[in-house]
């Protein structure tokens, strides 16, 4: 017999500590379990409510394929960041989230919100808290990339409550718009919309929010860099001299706004054949070879491979960080490298705007 939404609720009544009037909403659909559960405690006993939780929906066994889980404090409580979370600068619309990092590209189909997306998990899998904003207003994919397509959105007051998905929490315009209809948006409403997902969301306190931004060299990037106090960017390019190209006009944007960049990713570097045999398809290094040329690290290459592909179109990106694979050990070099280039820019001054 299949799940129904009662069948999940009666789990739920079973947990002796969780009162009916705890569980806030509760959504399932193709699969996929997304409830929100109000706790009042410490960090420890929301752990142990979401534990709990989750042994008991997934005792219903295979034909639940995910759960998203929100613990939430009642009206009025505030969720206290840890004691190593530093309160960001005066003005801060996000005080409880430590650093935040764009992932940007000169132009699209260069594989930025894949690693984006990984990005994250990765940063999720060494133990961070980890938030991923799909700020590519006009192109989101990340509903597809984290199987959270077929979600709803849920606010609470004028606070959008962010989805949770492979150990990250994560909000898109994609979830907020039908699947086929286009986004004709003008700068301003687009500046609205990064805006608003930005801050009104619940984000609660973060090491990380990665945001992905759109291709190019537009508008939402200078929105977010006078409206988010930035750790950095991170830049996605592909081999080939015509994608360096615009990778450079878009390392040249940061620049001119003040933002420091952490690094460049070569994606699609190689492609690694059944045969695991790696041909360089592209020219292998060239985004490295940019990079050093531009005086900015180089955080990795990342294969082409069909894992990576089946994976990320199926919503389930942390089995790209599976098996003995080239992609299961770029992934977390990248990882690695990008955590090294935030450590060594936190001593560095903010930056400032400069816009000519």
């Amino acid at each position: 017999m299949p799940i129904t939404k009662q069948n999940i609720l009666e789990q739920l009544e079973r947990i002796t500590d969780l009162e009916p009037d705890q569980i806030k909403r509760l959504a399932w659909c193709d699969g996929a379990v997304q409830v929100v559960i109000e706790v009042i405690g410490d960090d420890a006993q929301q752990q142990k409510m979401r534990q709990q939780v989750e042994t008991a929906i997934g005792a219903l066994g295979p034909e639940v394929q995910k759960i998203a889980i929100e613990v939430a404090t009642p009206h009025g409580q505030e969720s206290a960041p840890g004691p190593n979370q530093p309160m960001a600068a005066d003005g801060n619309p996000l005080p409880n989230v430590r650093q935040i990092v764009a992932v940007g590209a000169g132009k699209g189909g260069v594989g930025k919100s894949t690693i984006a997306v990984n990005l994250a998990v990765g940063l999720a899998r060494q133990g961070a808290t980890v938030g991923l904003m799909d700020g590519d207003i006009y192109g989101p994919s990340i509903p597809t990339m984290l199987g959270i397509n077929h979600l709803e959105v849920q606010s609470r007051g004028d606070r959008f409550l962010p989805f949770e998905a492979h150990g990250i929490k994560t909000i898109s315009i994609g979830c907020l718009v039908e699947d086929d209809k286009p986004l004709i948006w003008r700068g301003p409403m687009a500046h609205g919309a990064f805006r608003q997902l930005a801050t009104q969301t619940n984000w609660g306190p973060l090491d990380f929010l990665v945001i992905d931004l759109p291709p190019g060299t537009g508008d939402v990037p200078l929105t977010m860099s006078q409206l988010l106090p930035l750790t950095g960017a991170v830049i996605v390019c592909t081999p080939q001299k015509v994608a360096q190209d615009d990778a450079i006009r878009a390392l040249a944007m940061f620049r001119q706004l003040g933002v420091q960049v952490l690094g460049v990713v070569e994606n699609m570097s190689y492609f690694v054949g059944n045969d695991l045999v790696e041909y360089d398809i592209f020219g292998r290094g060239g985004a490295q070879f940019m990079a050093e040329q531009q005086s900015v690290p180089f955080l990795g290459g990342i294969p082409i491979n069909m894992r990576l592909r089946q994976n990320c179109d199926a919503g389930n990106p942390t089995a790209n960080f599976e098996g003995q694979d080239p992609l299961a050990t770029a992934l977390p070099a990248l990882v690695a490298h990008f955590q090294t280039q935030v450590q060594a820019n936190q001593g560095q001054a903010k930056p400032t705007i400069s816009v000519h």
